[in-house]
């Protein structure tokens, strides 16, 4: 497993992915894609969010970007595995590994609809954190009733 950050040399790789998860996605939110057949992504890269792809034997297998806050917080904007990585851990060893290089307060969130990727988080925080994190729902500006959790990441 290898998780590189998104620099000019990996950022074609990172988009290709990201239209992925846009399209996978595309039945929660209602987005569809341009006339050129691609969907606009709601958190581009640069300025404060920083983009990462997993590798598993030289195949990009996930991605996710990370919003850096001031006062060492962050949050989990986007994360998504290739389907055919699915159910081997390798998302929990991803957000493991995101979590371990930036310590602080972390928060991820989940759109109505997802319940899928609430189980998930849960458990990946729950076995990170032992169990210390809170969760909660709140209105987002955004993209409306979201459910939250927020955790304090450690490096091991």
């Amino acid at each position: 497993m290898e998780i590189v950050r998104v620099g000019e040399l990996y950022l074609d790789v990172y988009l290709n992915l990201a239209q992925s998860y846009e399209g996978e996605f595309s039945g929660i939110t209602g987005k569809k894609p341009d006339t050129k057949g691609l969907f606009a992504l709601d958190t581009p890269l640069g300025d404060c969010v920083v983009g990462f792809l997993l590798i598993l034997a030289g195949t990009p297998a996930g991605l996710a970007a990370v919003v850096v806050k001031p006062g060492s917080r962050f949050e989990v904007a986007e994360f998504y595995i290739v389907p055919s990585f699915r159910k081997q851990a390798w998302g929990m060893r991803f957000a493991h590994n995101l979590w371990q290089m930036f310590p602080g307060q972390w928060e991820v969130k989940q759109i109505q609809g997802a319940e899928y990727a609430s189980k998930f988080w849960c458990r990946a925080i729950r076995e990170f954190t032992q169990g210390d994190f809170v969760e909660d729902k709140y209105q987002d500006p955004y993209w409306g009733l979201v459910t939250r959790q927020q955790f304090v990441g450690r490096a091991w």
